[in-house]
């Protein structure tokens, strides 16, 4: 039976060294020597050092997917107000994902929008069945009127994933708030809702990269 301890001893060691260096640059024996554990004792429980990187990833959101996919289950819970608590889990998660470099060359910063879209995908491509559903409830209690509400959860993850994280294509915070202004006027129209009716999905951010209280 794997020892917890040990796997997560590893995955701790693969963060501690991505915050002073690349994942091309680091070795399975650096993450072993590291987590204080013998080399052979890291293929035990991964099959290579892009293993441990996905389960690192996998680590990161799994509170945020848990919470998540609790959300498809109240249904007495307005669907928007459930999809204003994702947007929150997108933030936070981008937030804490990775603390921020701003000494980055221009090499390391495509190696670090590299590694960043990684955990965009992941945490997409999770999020978007559960995001899919509660609109798929909001259709049916009569809240959501359109037609294609996985095409709409990918859309709406796809634009908060890449301006919540902000590296793959920065902007500034009042393109980020514009952005994200627009694409809520856009749910408006889509979903048949007055106009201003879902600005509080995006209330309690400060675009500058904290969240406001």
């Amino acid at each position: 039976m794997p020892n917890i301890t040990k796997y997560n001893a590893i995955l701790d060691a693969l963060l501690k060294l991505l915050e002073t260096k690349k994942i091309q640059t680091i070795s399975v024996s650096e993450i072993a020597q590291t987590a204080g554990i013998g080399k052979g004792s890291i293929y035990y429980y991964f099959s290579s050092k892009n293993a441990i990187l996905e389960a690192l990833i996998e680590r990161n959101y799994q509170n945020t997917l848990e919470t998540a996919k609790k959300l498809t289950t109240q249904e007495n819970v307005s669907p928007f107000t459930r999809m204003a608590m994702i947007f929150q889990a997108c933030r936070s998660s981008s937030l804490d994902a990775f603390a921020d470099k701003s000494d980055l060359t221009q090499t390391s910063a495509y190696e670090d929008s590299v590694l960043h879209q990684k955990y965009l995908t992941y945490l997409i491509t999770e999020l978007k069945p559960v995001l899919t559903t509660i609109i798929q409830q909001g259709i049916e209690q009569g809240q959501i009127h359109f037609d294609y509400p996985e095409a709409l959860a990918e859309i709406v993850l796809i634009v908060l994933a890449v301006k919540f994280d902000n590296t793959i294509l920065p902007s500034s915070p009042d393109e980020i708030e514009a952005i994200l202004q627009g694409l809520v006027s856009l749910l408006e129209k889509g979903t048949d809702n007055p106009k201003g009716s879902l600005n509080f999905l995006l209330t309690g951010y400060d675009w500058n990269g904290t969240d406001s209280q």
